[in-house]
């Protein structure tokens, strides 16, 4: 016999779930949820998932719904248990990722009176979500009307902004209440607002005006129809299009290693290179050399395509085209000339230069992170879902050629945290293999996104560990500092064997360059576990390596 919750609240909670198609949930264990925690996992439409560290669950939901493309509940307890699901919350928040945040709470009476678990969670999230609720407990007037309408408010909202929104749920003790028999609620009336964009005429002759267009697109998902729309653009040498690894787009005529061709631009190529109409599409910007080309550049005009963020990146917009680059372009090639332009060969000799010194510097390389990458963009099947950590491991993999498979990144706050953490939950809900890369200090600081067990066995996980955070010693700066090695940069000792066994992932470690392209020959084939690949560098002076890179490309 199903045994529900017998919380009113609950009830309508999972009853609009269910009407709004979001089944996948994950559960963080507590007492004040349980009642969400039981009445879910006993509704058969629901998929639950139990996560215990609320930070690393938040986290896979995120990278579930990511994967799926449609809204993820997560729920958790009382107190700091709703605090720990900040990180993500951030990250979903600048990435537009659906989550429906479930915090169970005291009764209202209890905040700040020293009650155990009880924090000020009403609006904990206000400052990174798309909409925060507080649900009326059971017993106050008119709570059932009032919950329905905040739910389907909260929802809705989920759904059109993509993003996080929190519903605060108090509730009374007794929490083990069950009962049998659920009632029955009204038919719900769907009220989703879909936007409809008009192309504003001035674009079209903007754009026709403009000789020297230059469009760069940052991160997003892979669409078909967009990289169709921009291959048009390009063919006859009309536009120069850069793009990113995490752009997810790729032709022989787009720009895809930026770093590569500006490095150690000069006062005079930025004028050289400038576009006069400047075009972004998506979001976060990995390099932070081409932020630095188009602040100094100063289009006349630029034009920010996304449905949500008008971000002015480079300190120059001047449209804001709130809809997707797909249905914006599908509207202006019916209206733009697509005449060739001498701006696409000014790259594109550029271009063939930058690359030949590329090849020459790949030849001579010594077994390094460097090298790890430049051998791991030649043996990675296709068609697999590619994670990235944030810091080293997304900057090495844009030298490289990693775009004949779906690239993801947390490029929304850019953070370390989390990294495993999205993409276990990104390959529980998809049928492709996933692999994530990812940096040493990444890797530990997330040790909890391995006590998970939805871990399918094609998963497949590669650090690279330089024995810290190599990052810094790339970057200007901290490399003059006396506290580098211990504050900064944290060096370390640490592997992942023992992490592996203990939670039943097959290992293996190499430090050598031949040895790692044996191993990827058949590290990626499936197998009854989970892998780990540890590619030992730490003894490499792997940022002298890459510095040398740059500077061998001048």
């Amino acid at each position: 016999m199903k045994q529900f919750s017998s919380k009113r609240s609950i009830q309508i909670l999972a009853y609009l779930l269910k009407e709004y198609g979001i089944f996948n949930i994950v559960i963080s264990p507590g007492s004040r949820n349980a009642p969400l925690a039981i009445h879910f996992s006993e509704t058969d439409e629901f998929n639950c998932y139990s996560i215990v560290d609320e930070r690393s669950a938040a986290f896979v939901g995120l990278g579930m719904a990511k994967s799926e493309k449609k809204p993820v509940a997560i729920t958790c307890t009382s107190g700091s248990a709703s605090a720990n699901y900040y990180p993500a919350i951030t990250e979903a928040f600048y990435q537009n990722v659906p989550l429906l945040v479930l915090t169970a709470d005291r009764p209202t009476d209890y905040v700040d009176i020293f009650d155990g678990q009880t924090i000020r969670q009403k609006e904990i999230f206000e400052q990174h979500s798309y909409g925060d609720f507080q649900l009326l407990e059971d017993g106050k007037e008119n709570a059932d009307d009032e919950n329905f309408a905040l739910i389907k408010k909260a929802i809705e909202l989920c759904f059109e902004k993509q993003g996080p929104v929190h519903i605060n749920i108090p509730l009374e003790e007794p929490l083990y209440q069950l009962v049998s028999e659920l009632p029955n609620f009204p038919p719900v009336e769907k009220t989703l607002q879909k936007k409809q964009y008009e192309l504003p005429s001035h674009l079209a002759a903007e754009w026709n005006l403009s000789k020297r267009i230059l469009i760069l697109v940052g991160t997003r998902d892979y669409s078909e129809e967009l990289q169709m729309q921009l291959t048009q653009l390009v063919k006859n040498h009309s536009v120069v299009v850069l793009t990113e690894a995490t752009s997810n787009l790729n032709h022989p005529k787009f720009f895809s290693h930026i770093d590569r061709y500006i490095f150690n631009f000069s006062e005079e190529d930025f004028k050289t290179y400038a576009p006069d109409l400047l075009v972004t599409i998506g979001q976060n910007v990995v390099s932070k050399k081409v932020k630095q080309f188009l602040r100094k550049a100063k289009p006349k005009n630029h034009w920010h395509i996304h449905e949500v963020w008008q971000p002015d990146t480079f300190f120059s917009l001047t449209e804001k085209i709130e809809t997707k680059p797909e249905v914006f372009f599908k509207k202006l090639l019916n209206f733009i000339n697509l005449e060739p332009q001498p701006y696409f060969n000014l790259w594109d000799v550029l271009r063939d230069k930058r690359d030949l010194k590329h090849v020459d510097y790949c030849v001579k390389a010594p077994f390094s992170d460097f090298k790890f990458f430049e051998i791991l963009s030649e043996k990675l099947p296709e068609n697999i879902n590619l994670h990235f950590s944030n810091s080293s491991a997304i900057r090495y993999a844009q030298l490289f050629d990693f775009q004949k498979n779906h690239i993801y990144c947390n490029r929304g706050t850019s953070g370390i945290d989390g990294s495993t953490s999205t993409a276990m939950g990104f390959a529980m809900k998809n049928a492709n293999q996933t692999v994530l890369v990812t940096g040493d200090l990444s890797f530990f600081y997330d040790i909890n996104g391995l006590w998970n067990n939805y871990i399918p066995p094609y998963t497949r996980i590669i650090i690279f560990n330089n024995g810290g955070g190599d990052i810094f010693k790339i970057i200007p700066g901290p490399g003059t500092a006396n506290a580098l090695d211990e504050f900064i940069l944290t060096k370390h000792h640490k592997n992942a064997e023992y992490l592996a066994k203990h939670f039943g992932f097959s290992y293996t470690k190499i430090d050598d360059e031949d040895t790692l392209s044996r191993v990827l020959d058949n590290f990626f084939k499936h197998d009854v576990k989970a892998k780990i690949l540890e590619v030992d560098t730490s003894g490499i002076e792997n940022s002298e390596i890459l510095k040398g890179y740059f500077e061998s490309i001048k």
